[in-house]
C-alpha cells in the first residue's frame, strides 16, 4: 500500500475510477511541485486531464521514468486504474471521504462552543473581551481598531470572491491574538456560536450583548461618512433571529455546502457558493448592525458567528481532503491557481496570503464531518460535458437562479425573495455596504446571482415571481427595489444532473 498526504491509496485495480475519489491521490506534493517547475500541473483536475497521456506513458511500469525515486514508482495496478480513468472519459466524480479523517497539522488552539465553556473559561473570556474593548481606540490592538478593519473606517471587503474564507480566517486569528494579549488571558481561544441553535444566553450579557463605539468610525474613512456616531450596536430579539435563520434558508445552505465535492465559486456552485450565502443570511438574520457592512464587526456576536463559519470550512476541508494546499487545489475545479504563486491572493491589510491560511493549527472541539454512510458528497451541476454519461435523479432539486443582479445600483444589503402565487417560498439575504460603487471588491464583482435549491413540488403548476427588498432604506425608497434598476435580472431554472 502506498500513501499520500491526503489519503491512503491501496494499489488495486479500480474499474471505474474518478478524479475526486481516486486519481487525485496518485500525485504526492513533491510530484506536483517538481512537475510544476516544468510547466506541468499535476495538482488539479484540468491539469491531469490535459497531460493524461504523457502521465500514463511516463509512469507505466516496468520501465517508468516518473516519479524518479523508487518509493514513488507506480504499481501495475495503479497504472491500470489510471488507464481506466482515461478510457472512461476522465470522470470527475465526487469525493469519497476518509473515515476517520486524517489529522494533517496537530492543533495548537482548540476553539469551543461558547455554550460548553466552564464558568471559569467563560469568566476569562469576559476578561479578555473587556480588556480589548477598554483599550484606547487609537491603539492598533484595540477592539475599535480591529473591528474597524472590516467595517469603518478601513472598509476591507473581501466578500463574494475566492479570498473570503482565507481573509476571515486570518482576521479571526488577529482578533484572537489581541484577546490573548490581555494579561492573564494568554491561553484564551475564541469560541463559536453554532447558528443552528438559538442565540445563547451568554451572548446576551455584557460585554457580549452590545458595544458602544468610543469614537466616530466614519470620520477618517475615505470619503468621510456620517451617521455612525454616537452609535450602539443593535440586534434582533433571539426569537426573531431564530425565525429569520429559517426564513433565509441558512441551515439549508450550510447543509448543502458541506456536501459539495468542489470548492467552486461564489455565485456559481460548490462549497463556496452556499457557504457565502449562509454567511450573508446570518448577517441579515442577526439584526440591524450585523446586516450593515459598515458596522457589522463592532457587534461582539460577529466574532462568535464567524468562528462558526470557519469551523464549518474546516469541517468541509477535513471531509474532502483539503486541509493542505496540495489537497485544497485538487478541489478547485476551473480556477486552481488563485492560491498559488504568482496569482496568490493577498489578504489586505494583513501580511498573510491566501495559501498560508489553508493549513491551520487551529481546530474546534467539534467538526461537522459525517461518514460516507451518513451522507454522500455531491457534484450536481446544470451542465456536463457531452462525452460523459449523466443522469437526472428524482430526488435532485431544481436550481433556480436569479441571474444578473446589478448590486452596484442597490443601496445596501438586500433580500431576494422567490414567490409562488404571490407568497414567498424562499428568501436569501445579500450582504454588502451602503455604497457598493465605492467598494473596490464590489465593483470587481458588480453583477451577482442568488441561488435557490427547490423541491419540484414547490414550483410545478404555480405562478412564480421575484422581489428584491432593501430593508435598511424603507423610510427613503420603501423596501421594494425596482427590478429594472437592479439590472433587469433574469430567471434561470435548471434540473440538476450528475455523472451516471
Amino acid at each position: 500500500m502506498t500513501t499520500t498526504e491526503n489519503s491512503p491509496i491501496v494499489d488495486q485495480v479500480v474499474a471505474a475510477p474518478t478524479y475526486l475519489a481516486d486519481i487525485r491521490f496518485f500525485f504526492r506534493p513533491e510530484d506536483v511541485e517538481h512537475m510544476a517547475a516544468m510547466g506541468i500541473d499535476l495538482g488539479s483536475y484540468d491539469g491531469v486531464k490535459r497531460n493524461a497521456l504523457a502521465i500514463y506513458a511516463q509512469t507505466s511500469p516496468p520501465n517508468s521514468h516518473m516519479p524518479p525515486d523508487a518509493e514513488g514508482k507506480w504499481s501495475a495496478e495503479r497504472s491500470q486504474t489510471f488507464r481506466n480513468w482515461v478510457l472512461n472519459g476522465f470522470p470527475l466524480g465526487t469525493v469519497t471521504p476518509d473515515e476517520p479523517p486524517p489529522i494533517v497539522t496537530p492543533p495548537t488552539r482548540i476553539r469551543k462552543d461558547v455554550t460548553t465553556l466552564s464558568d471559569a473559561e467563560f469568566e476569562l473570556l469576559k476578561t479578555a473581551f473587556t480588556g480589548v474593548m477598554a483599550r484606547d481606540p487609537g491603539a492598533p490592538d484595540s477592539y475599535f481598531a480591529i473591528a474597524g478593519q472590516h467595517g469603518l473606517p478601513e472598509k476591507w471587503c473581501l466578500h463574494h470572491e475566492n479570498r473570503y474564507n482565507p481573509w476571515h480566517r486570518q482576521y479571526l486569528r488577529i482578533f484572537e491574538d489581541a484577546l490573548r494579549s490581555v494579561p492573564g488571558c494568554e491561553e484564551v481561544t475564541l469560541p463559536y456560536w453554532d447558528i443552528a441553535t438559538g442565540l445563547p444566553d451568554r451572548l446576551q450579557q455584557p460585554p457580549f450583548d452590545e458595544y458602544v463605539l468610543p469614537a466616530d468610525p466614519g470620520a477618517t474613512a475615505q470619503p468621510p461618512l456620517t451617521g455612525f456616531f454616537p452609535y450602539t450596536t443593535e440586534r434582533s430579539l433571539p426569537d426573531e433571529i431564530a425565525q429569520t435563520v429559517q426564513d433565509f434558508g441558512i441551515l439549508d445552505d450550510i447543509a448543502t455546502s458541506l456536501t459539495q465535492s468542489l470548492w467552486g465559486a461564489s455565485d456559481v456552485s460548490g462549497y463556496q457558493d452556499f457557504s457565502i450565502q449562509a454567511h450573508d443570511g446570518g448577517h441579515g438574520a442577526i439584526g440591524p448592525t450585523m446586516g450593515n457592512q459598515f458596522v457589522a464587526s463592532f457587534d461582539p456576536v460577529f466574532w462568535f458567528f464567524h468562528a462558526n463559519l470557519d469551523r464549518l470550512w474546516l469541517s468541509w476541508q477535513t471531509r474532502v481532503g483539503a486541509t493542505t494546499l496540495a489537497g485544497f487545489r485538487t478541489t478547485l475545479g476551473q480556477d486552481p491557481d488563485w492560491p498559488t504563486d504568482p496569482l496568490n491572493g493577498a489578504l489586505p491589510p494583513f501580511s498573510a496570503t491566501a495559501d498560508q491560511t489553508i493549513q491551520t493549527d487551529v481546530s474546534y472541539d467539534r467538526l461537522d464531518v459525517v461518514s460516507p454512510a451518513e451522507g454522500a458528497m455531491e457534484n450536481l451541476t446544470g451542465n456536463i460535458e457531452v462525452g460523459r454519461t449523466f443522469a437526472f435523479r428524482s430526488a435532485n432539486p431544481v436550481s433556480v437562479r436569479v441571474k444578473g443582479i446589478d448590486r452596484l445600483n442597490i443601496p445596501g444589503s438586500f433580500v431576494v425573495s422567490l414567490l409562488a402565487d404571490g407568497e414567498p417560498i424562499a428568501k436569501r439575504f445579500f450582504f454588502q455596504p451602503d455604497d457598493p460603487r465605492r467598494c473596490e471588491t464590489c465593483a470587481q464583482h458588480g453583477t451577482v446571482n442568488i441561488d435557490f435549491r427547490m423541491a419540484h413540488d414547490q414550483l410545478v403548476d404555480r405562478t412564480l415571481s421575484v422581489r428584491i427588498d432593501v430593508p435598511g432604506r424603507s423610510e427613503e425608497i420603501g423596501t421594494a427595489f425596482p427590478l429594472a434598476q437592479a439590472g433587469s435580472p433574469t430567471i434561470n431554472a435548471r434540473l440538476l444532473v450528475q455523472e451516471a
